[in-house]
């Protein structure tokens, strides 16, 4: 059984910093497609970044936020620097690329 566990969102001022981490068990993050998607309040869920062969980001966080993996602790993490409000959202790790499996999610809010 497949479980992603995500920690380390908050409430942080816009120009900070936050990392979010996704423990999976069930699965291997180094031989797996890992991403990390984000939902906005009326808005449709949207791709921020991945991790397999190679790293992908979306155009909005490129230059602020790094996808890296704990392969040793079977962690994904997303380090996020330089926040801004249109940064809030809910964020979910997901793992797989044909069937994907998601986390609970954990809020990131940016604001002053």
């Amino acid at each position: 059984q497949v479980q992603l566990v995500e920690s380390g969102g908050g409430l942080v001022q816009p120009g900070g910093s936050l990392r979010l981490s996704c423990a999976a068990s069930g699965i291997i993050v180094s031989r797996d497609r890992m991403g990390w998607y984000r939902q906005a309040p009326g808005k449709q869920r949207e791709l921020v970044a991945t991790i397999y062969a190679v790293t992908n980001y979306a155009d909005s966080v490129k230059g602020r936020f790094t996808i890296f993996r704990d392969n040793a602790k079977n962690t994904v993490y997303l380090q996020m620097n330089n926040l801004k409000p249109e940064d809030t959202a809910v964020y979910y790790c997901t793992a797989g690329a044909g069937r994907v499996y998601w986390g609970q999610g954990t809020q990131v809010t940016v604001s002053s």
